[in-house]
């Protein structure tokens, strides 16, 4: 009886130590799969990563898709009277020439041409200002509220002056980079980089020369002289040679150039077209074919401006 008894105890220790075996192989086993697995989607969680950066790099336009989609998104309409309350703030004192301007013609189909209840435009609501204010915003890294609000100022502008308000935007793109404070050595101001002390008479309605930082006074006087010197030169590339000064000289040392081939991609961008916003410059046989299709497109452009005895250029 007692040699059974101590011939149980060893076997009993046994199956003791044989199951402790086993349960610490079974968690070292478990310990090791969840550390596999956890290494594999960390990897794989980078590799999607990076193929949704580089997705979004190639195409930028998806973000804005997913946005829309989201139901925070700005309601359109709301964000085009938040961007006419902001111009009318603006410029409180030319209030009724620039930021609500009454509509007495019909709008361009560009144009936005819904009212409110005072019937006064509402701009910045339609799908073309949508995505050129996308595009210019991601292109020169400036915040898209204020990019509307730029824009819409073009917009109405050209409107008004019968001016291809693409055009207003390059020459802003250009001059200026959409940098509301920059000045040039000789004195050029603000985003289209007018010569305040030369055209002073232009600002004594929105305040003085001092307003030639003003985005909305500057934008204002800008596209009345780049209109007038369209409307002298008999053509829009005539017109930009004017405006950067080289009315006199036999080049404009490819100013045009760059002005058109902005113009260029901003016609394709509001043509719903995707333009990548790190193109470069196009080539010089450019200029001439876009300025043709302006002097078809928009004859009125090179007519009907005020004449002008100042020849000082811009």
């Amino acid at each position: 009886m007692n040699n059974r008894f101590i011939s149980a105890v060893p076997d009993s220790a046994g199956q003791s130590a044989g199951q402790f075996s086993k349960l610490a192989v079974i968690t070292r086993n478990a310990a090791i799969g969840f550390r596999t697995i956890m290494r594999h989607a960390v990897m794989t969680t980078g590799i999607v990563a990076i193929c949704v950066l580089g997705f979004m790099f190639v195409k930028p336009d998806t973000i804005d898709h997913i946005k829309a989609l989201s139901p925070f998104a700005t309601d359109p309409v709301q964000q085009a009277l938040a961007t006419k309350s902001q111009l009318a703030n603006l410029m409180a004192a030319p209030e009724k020439t620039v930021a609500a301007a009454p509509v007495t013609a019909p709008a361009p189909a560009s144009a936005a041409s819904r009212l409110d209840d005072n019937g006064l435009q509402i701009i910045g609501t339609s799908a073309e200002q949508d995505r050129v204010t996308k595009w210019l915003s991601r292109r020169y890294r400036v915040a898209q509220d204020a990019t509307n609000m730029l824009v819409s100022a073009a917009y109405l502008n050209a409107h008004q002056l019968k001016l291809d308000p693409l055009l207003i935007l390059s020459v802003m793109a250009i001059e200026s980079r959409f940098n509301p404070f920059a000045e040039s050595p000789v004195g050029a101001q603000g985003l289209m980089q007018v010569m305040s002390k030369v055209h002073h008479e232009k600002f004594q309605k929105l305040g003085g020369v001092q307003a030639a930082l003003n985005p909305v006074a500057n934008i204002q006087v800008g596209a009345q002289i780049l209109k007038e010197y369209v409307r002298r030169g008999g053509s829009v590339e005539a017109g930009l040679k004017m405006y950067v000064g080289a009315a006199n000289l036999e080049t404009d040392f490819g100013y045009g150039a760059k002005v058109l081939a902005e113009y260029s991609r901003l016609k394709n961008v509001a043509a719903g077209k995707r333009v990548s916003i790190y193109s470069t410059v196009a080539s010089r046989a450019a200029p001439k074919k876009i300025d043709n299709a302006i002097a078809a497109e928009k004859p009125s452009a090179l007519t009907q401006a005020e004449p002008t005895s100042d020849e000082t250029p811009v």
